[in-house]
């Protein structure tokens, strides 16, 4: 397993936000964490890239425990795209030259451009590289950031809602997007999605959370109305459709 998660607790002050988190993503992998607004997709994420530190438990990537390595040689194996970065006044290629901040030394080298430069291709971003981030669209902007996290060079990539306030056309072009980065490069994700249908179609395994606890972790066959209900409290049908559960709510 490439992502192992072990018994992941957390609190802010006293109040208990994670207890017992435990699952885990192989390569060529993505899987969504579902849940409504609170039950803490968001701190899971950052207690896995050690923006926070979780008060128990264990992240093992290819077997290393990052306990014992410093946030930076984190991010050389996990890469975050928060669900609202800061749109400040540089280039998209300056901001994707970002993500090589773990290995520039005291400035960056030609391998660092060259790379950068390879992933803004891979991301379609050619035409647009010395364009102000914040003069582009919210889905290019999405893929901006998607690209600096890959300029990481890491074996995760951790999204939080990286599809909000985007039109249905660029949801799908981000997802599709991100399905084949990982198959690509053979990395795993971890993404918090709200659209149900839209985590289905391009998740191959999902974590649903309650109060801070896991009570339904698999592949599509957890997605069921009695899980659903459990999560949303909404009363929802599911059908199966050419293999893929779709949601309909009552």
């Amino acid at each position: 397993m490439l992502l192992e998660v072990n018994g992941i607790e957390f609190s802010y002050g006293s109040t208990p936000t994670l207890e017992d988190i435990s699952f885990g993503v192989d390569r060529d992998e993505v899987l969504t964490l579902l849940g409504p607004n609170g039950v803490g997709k968001t701190t899971l994420l950052k207690c896995l890239n050690k923006v926070l530190e979780p008060k128990g438990g264990s992240v093992m990537i290819d077997g290393v425990d990052t306990r014992g390595i410093s946030r930076r040689e984190t991010a050389k194996q996990m890469g975050y795209v928060p669900q609202r970065g800061d749109v400040s006044r540089m280039t998209v290629f300056d901001a994707v030259l970002l993500g090589r901040r773990p290995y520039i030394e005291w400035d960056a080298t030609e391998k660092d451009l060259r790379l950068v430069g390879r992933i803004i291709d891979l991301m379609g971003l050619r035409e647009m590289s010395l364009r102000y981030v914040d003069e582009i669209s919210g889905g290019e902007y999405q893929l901006v950031q998607i690209a600096r996290a890959l300029a990481q060079q890491p074996d995760v990539i951790l999204m939080d809602e990286p599809t909000s306030s985007l039109d249905i056309s660029n949801q799908h072009m981000i997802m599709k997007t991100i399905r084949k980065i990982v198959q690509r490069n053979h990395m795993a994700a971890v993404m918090v999605v709200h659209d149900l249908n839209l985590a289905v179609r391009y998740s191959d395994k999902f974590v649903m959370m309650h109060g801070g606890r896991i009570f339904a972790a698999g592949g599509h066959e957890i997605i069921t109305p009695a899980n659903i209900r459990s999560a949303y409290h909404i009363d929802t049908f599911v059908e199966n459709i050419k293999g893929i559960p779709v949601v309909i709510p009552k």
